[in-house]
């Protein structure tokens, strides 16, 4: 611990004042607590401040921040894969002498800023999306996305019983690789029980063959950037392929949605099955309305908390997290919601998902 307030104060030495124009907004009281804790800084830097799974992680980081004492800085790149706004992100942290980052991490090129901040003695955590190596933050706290593709696919092979399935594979990105991009996907096809190459690549498996139930054919692979409009684009480009597609997986929900807009422009919303990945309160509510068939949902507000509290303990010497057993990132969980269960697959109705919506 003294080696590492060491370090940072001779960061903060050569440390002009902190750039400002990635930051969001700062809260919570860094005079230290009444228990005679030092006061503790901490940044949040999250892929966007725009989708409502960094928006509602944010919020669950103000709420610890607040509840803990600790000073609260929120930064986000300007979209998904912007890694050149989370550096600069990364870089004022590091000047500021923060104690922590929490991140969610926007692609590889922000690993060289990461190991940057823990050479300089801050404690960084991954948040949702483990980079590529684990060991590039100190510790990760996130879904199982694996799991949380081999649910969604699961599930929708039971749904199919049998009839022949013509996949659209809504991805995140196609210029860059990302942890929680081919967890998700790949977990999604080994639940359809489709055979994949390289676990860590997307698009590498054989495009036809047989899955759990029956034949299999895929149609696409498109990037979505896990944004709306991105999804309607990258669902449109697949129809143009193949229009008999009746399966669509999606990197999230916000993606899902664009798809689902897609589908309903082209007349093709009967008959075919959309599954996603997060769980935020719209998304389960897209569930209960029949727009997506099954979702798996996250809890990015305990991830958020969790990091907050865990840099608050190891700033005032506090014993470090652990991994959970047989992974290589502490795991938040990961539930599935849908309104029409599946056999020998757990899950919760819309109901239930909304009582628990990314708490």
């Amino acid at each position: 611990m003294i080696q590492r307030i060491v370090r940072r104060r001779a960061a903060l030495l050569v440390a002009v004042a902190a750039a400002t124009g990635m930051v969001v907004s700062g809260c919570g009281d860094s005079s230290g607590s009444a228990d005679g804790d030092k006061s503790v800084a901490v940044s949040l830097i999250t892929k966007n401040s725009t989708n409502p799974f960094f928006v509602t992680m944010q919020q669950g980081a103000r709420k610890a921040a607040d509840a803990e004492g600790v000073k609260l800085t929120l930064a986000a790149g300007k979209e998904d894969g912007d890694e050149a706004g989370q550096v600069q992100a990364i870089e004022d942290a590091i000047a500021r002498g923060d104690e922590g980052i929490l991140i969610t991490p926007n692609g590889p090129g922000v690993n060289p800023a990461i190991k940057k901040a823990r050479d300089a003695g801050l404690y960084v955590i991954a948040l949702d999306t483990p980079p590529d190596p684990a060991n590039t933050v100190d510790i990760t706290f996130a879904t199982d996305n694996f799991k949380a593709g081999e649910l969604i696919g699961k599930w929708t092979a039971n749904q199919l019983a049998g009839k022949p399935a013509t996949i659209a594979l809504l991805d995140l990105f196609n210029d860059k690789v990302v942890s929680v991009d081919y967890d998700r996907d790949q977990g999604f096809l080994t639940g359809m029980g489709i055979g994949t190459a390289d676990r860590k690549k997307n698009g590498d498996e054989a495009k036809t063959g047989s899955y759990s139930g029956g034949t299999y054919t895929i149609a696409c692979n498109e990037p979505t950037n896990g944004a709306e409009d991105g999804g309607r684009t990258a669902m449109e480009n697949c129809l143009t392929r193949n229009p008999d597609i009746n399966v669509v997986y999606t990197i999230n929900e916000p993606a899902a949605v664009g798809a689902h807009k897609a589908l309903q422009a082209a007349g093709k919303t009967q008959g075919v099955l959309v599954v996603s990945v997060d769980g935020g309160c719209d998304g389960v509510r897209q569930v209960k309305d029949g727009v997506i068939g099954a979702t798996s949902q996250q809890y990015p507000l305990k991830m958020a908390e969790l990091g907050v509290q865990t840099i608050k303990k190891i700033a005032n010497d506090g014993e470090k997290p652990k991994t959970s057993a047989g992974l290589d990132f502490f795991d938040t969980g990961v539930t599935l919601v849908t309104d029409k269960a599946a056999t020998r697959v757990e899950s919760i109705t819309s109901t239930d998902g909304a009582q628990r919506c990314w708490g």
